[in-house]
């Protein structure tokens, strides 16, 4: 069995709970990585943030695309 290439750290600290914003520190970046929501899932959840974010299944979906 191979042995992993990686193994990434990942911080997130949850900023606003009522705008669902988050931040993410991945590996050694030192700029964070901002989450949230927008169009369709800031309806699902009933909110209007100030600042809209791509939501964690943007980056998925956007991973997978590779």
């Amino acid at each position: 069995m191979s042995q992993p290439i990686e193994l990434t750290k990942i911080t997130i600290i949850q900023e606003d709970t009522a705008n669902k914003i988050r931040r993410a520190y991945i590996g050694d970046f030192e700029q964070p990585v901002y989450y949230g929501v927008h169009g369709g899932v800031k309806q699902f959840y009933g909110v209007q943030p100030e600042v809209e974010y791509p939501s964690t299944l943007d980056h998925i979906v956007a991973a997978a695309g590779g």
